[in-house]
């Protein structure tokens, strides 16, 4: 498997399930607290927990602590990287003249 291959794994991983991609839409408007992120999902704070971690592992979120208070944010620069690699690996390779 190449290295896109495992990239595009995890970030199939990280927005591969409703809790997870709300969240990440959550994020769209800019940082929040898991507290914030609990309200905006209706779901439990341990559970919007589990799915930060797994988020943050797959790069597509970041934290930031600013004192006592994390603030969790979309990493745009590693999804866009990411998606410029994948649609420079679909282009179709042009054909070399002998």
């Amino acid at each position: 498997m190449t290295d896109l291959c495992r990239e595009m794994e995890k970030f199939g991983k990280g927005i591969g399930s409703v809790p997870r991609y709300r969240i990440v839409e959550a994020l769209f408007s800019g940082p929040k607290t898991v507290g914030e992120l609990t309200e905006k999902t209706k779901q439990s704070q341990s559970l919007v927990s589990q799915h930060l971690r797994i988020l943050k592992e797959t790069g597509l979120v970041q934290d930031e602590r600013q004192g006592q208070v994390v603030f969790y944010t979309l990493n745009a620069e590693h999804t866009i990287r990411l998606l410029k690699r994948l649609s420079e690996e679909l282009k179709p390779k042009k054909k070399r003249r002998a």
